[in-house]
């Protein structure tokens, strides 16, 4: 019997043309696709046919199969000898549990690789036309967790050391936290004025982004009525993507809407 293998694959941030290569003909060649929620149809098409699909989606509170049974169908379909694709939203190293992954598949003996994806913490601010460095503005960022994993000793981001420690801020499943993200920034000496931006369903036809500043954004949040997945900028790069739109140079998702005739973005008061 073939002996199977397991690839984990980054699907990127929701438009599927930024699939890498390398997954595209993974996924061509997969008996096997487990994918996740946030994965586009597009991107899944590339796989065949006759390839079995499995659903693992996960939403807040809401998992198709929990981590350990996804664990165990991959070491599973691997040993039956199935070449397995394990698609994930985004990069699988970045807050996508990919890890967890590997390591049960190197526990258990099952060959695998790990391909990097483009994830949303700099693909959504970047369709945004928001730069996580510029010179004058920002030489550092810091990508984070607005959920994190309560039995994890020792939980909570410091957000306080952020504040003061870093210049932009991304963070990503963050939306039902931002009231409490909000609050510990400003105790942690970050002006309520920064500007930020709330980028719903980014680099998608769906894109929607909201700019406001920290004090107000979890209120703008409501008012847009955003849903996940909302990936959260704080800095003073967002004041760029005023800057860009100014001297004509949208970014290049932005003119891909309008000839869709889709909405490009609201902006909330910054008061």
């Amino acid at each position: 019997m073939r002996r199977g293998s397991v690839a984990l694959v980054g699907a990127g941030p929701g438009d599927p043309s930024l699939l890498t290569l390398r997954g595209r003909r993974l996924l061509r060649r997969a008996d096997v696709v487990v994918y996740d929620r946030l994965v586009s149809p597009a991107v899944l098409a590339h796989a065949p046919a006759t390839a079995r699909r499995i659903f693992a989606g996960k939403a807040c509170g809401d998992h198709a199969l929990p981590q350990g049974e996804i664990n165990a169908v991959l070491v599973e379909q691997a040993r039956r000898g199935a070449r397995v694709v394990r698609l994930k939203g985004g990069d699988p190293f970045v807050f996508g549990r990919g890890g967890e992954e590997a390591e049960a598949l190197a526990a258990a003996g099952v060959p695998f690789e790990i391909v990097p994806g483009v994830s949303a913490a700099v693909a959504a601010p970047a369709s945004a036309g928001i730069p996580l460095t510029h010179r004058g503005l920002a030489s550092s960022f810091a990508v984070v967790t607005g959920h994190e994993d309560s039995r994890k000793a020792g939980a909570r981001v410091d957000w306080r050391a952020l504040a003061a420690g870093v210049d932009t801020l991304v963070v990503l499943m963050g939306l039902q936290a931002l009231p409490r993200i909000a609050s510990e920034l400003v105790a942690g000496g970050r002006a309520g004025s920064t500007p930020v931006a709330l980028v719903a369903a980014g680099t998608t036809a769906r894109e929607q982004v909201v700019v406001t500043t920290l004090a107000g954004a979890a209120a703008a949040a409501a008012r847009a009525r955003l849903e996940a997945p909302v990936t959260i900028v704080i800095g003073d790069v967002v004041r760029v993507r005023a800057r860009l739109a100014t001297l004509g140079a949208a970014p290049v998702r932005r003119r891909r809407q309008r000839r869709r005739r889709a909405p490009a973005s609201v902006v909330s008061p910054t008061a």
